[in-house]
């Protein structure tokens, strides 16, 4: 038996631990005074892309392909969006359910695609809504994107149904209990100019994010990973277990897999697209699946383009505190404790590398660090150099309006939070220098 004294000490010591614990936990969970300020930036090293695990330096586009690239994508799977159980379902089934020559007054021939996860139209699934414009002939670039409300809110056709699935809501009229109606009809068409993408040659292609999975705490369990085994439980540890964003990205794939089935479309020129968490999703949907050739990131912010560790605007504490669903369940311990990351955004651009990516950032939307989304690009530079010589360009973030062509793209404009028109003109001037749409 213990003597008395050491009993005491050990309890002491449990004690001790505990509280230690307690107050570890409750440091991460501390919001701070938000950084907008460029003086109250704190000093931040970030780790090197070209430095391998090992200390050796790499030097040649093999030891990129073969060592240094396998080791950055394994810290953003264990680290921050967790591990994709699995890529394209072996049930996995295409249904064309409706074909429109003759749509948006004649520019377009309207697709509707039924993307079924376990091949049965009663099972998992996700609707794709695809224009192609009619007066080119061969086959054309396509920009594929998740959206916010469904796929009858970027367009007021009124033949488009309305979805049954969970809507986020994020423009008025906001929708009760996240259920989608009629009065959402062309809610966000400001942000999908559909005429001038199709006037310039491209097509475009929408799914709504939340038929995937819904997007708040608890989502999951309406959404596909919980009808599946491997994404419910996970097949690693819970602590890498892939979060809302990972299963974003997942089904991206799965809409690059229609798309290249396609006789239409260029399996060579498909672009993803992203807005704010969707641009996350853009962006590790790209680093994961490499038909993807073009990459667009639009203000997606910490956690997205941003760099994590300048602490600037969102930080990863608001990140897991408001949405503790996004990111895999390692991610939280980064919450008020982004110098210990080992692995930042500047990495995960560089997993893209060197197929072309544009960064856009709005100059007032500072909770996103338009600096810091430039940052990260100017950071991904030397990967981009040793691959395809070929980069940011400029690393003197610019004055808004302004859009920098390098492989690196980065544009900026002023106003906030959003996608507009002059969006998508910076997103279509960058896309035919890479992706070469004829007019």
């Amino acid at each position: 038996m213990l003597r008395t004294e050491s009993l005491y000490a050990l309890l002491l010591s449990v004690f001790l631990l505990s509280t230690m614990a307690v107050n570890a936990a409750s440091a991460q969970q501390t919001k701070r005074e938000t950084i907008y300020d460029e003086s109250l930036v704190p000093a931040y090293t970030l780790p090197d892309p070209l430095l391998c695990k090992d200390g050796a330096r790499v030097a040649d586009a093999e030891t990129w392909r073969e060592k240094r690239r396998p080791e950055i994508l394994a810290l953003c799977e264990h680290e921050w969006f967790g591990k994709t159980p699995y890529g394209r379902p072996s049930r996995l089934k295409f249904v064309v359910r409706e074909t429109k020559p003759d749509a948006r007054g004649g520019k377009a021939t309207r697709i509707r695609v039924g993307i079924l996860f376990e091949g049965r139209n009663d099972g998992p699934q996700m609707e794709m809504l695809l224009y192609l414009p009619n007066r080119v002939q061969h086959r054309v670039p396509v920009v594929l994107a998740l959206s916010f409300d469904g796929n009858y809110t970027p367009t007021d056709e009124p033949d488009i149904p309305v979805p049954t699935h969970w809507v986020g809501g994020i423009t008025d009229p906001r929708p009760i209990d996240h259920k989608p109606s009629e009065s959402l009809r062309g809610a966000n068409k400001h942000s999908w100019p559909y005429d001038y993408a199709l006037d310039r040659g491209y097509g475009v292609a929408t799914i709504g994010y939340g038929e995937i999975e819904p997007d708040f705490d608890g989502g999951v369990k309406l959404g596909y990973r919980a009808r599946d085994a491997a994404f419910a439980e996970g097949v690693s540890p819970a602590g890498d277990r892939m979060g809302a964003i990972g299963a974003w990205a997942w089904a991206l794939s799965r809409a690059v897999d229609y798309l290249v089935t396609n006789r239409r479309v260029d399996a060579g020129r498909i672009a993803v697209q992203g807005h704010s968490r969707l641009g996350k999703a853009a962006l590790w949907a790209a680093a994961q699946d490499q038909r993807i050739a073009l990459v667009i990131s639009n203000e997606s912010g910490a956690g997205g383009a941003a760099l994590n560790k300048r602490i600037f605007g969102e930080t990863v504490a608001d990140l897991c505190r408001n949405f503790p669903h996004w990111f895999c369940p390692n991610f939280a311990k980064y919450s008020n404790n982004e110098e210990a990351m080992p692995v930042d955004s500047h990495e995960l651009l560089a997993l893209i590398a060197p197929r072309p990516v544009l960064i856009t950032s709005a100059a007032g939307d500072r909770w996103s660090d338009p600096k810091g989304e430039f940052l990260a690009g100017a950071a991904a530079d030397p990967v981009y150099q040793l691959l395809c010589g070929d980069g940011i360009g400029s690393k003197q973030w610019p004055e808004p309006p302004s859009l920098q062509m390098g492989r690196i793209g980065y544009f900026i404009r002023p106003g906030k939070h959003d996608v507009l028109q002059e969006d998508w003109e910076a997103y279509l001037a960058f896309a035919d220098r890479y992706l070469r749409a004829s007019h």
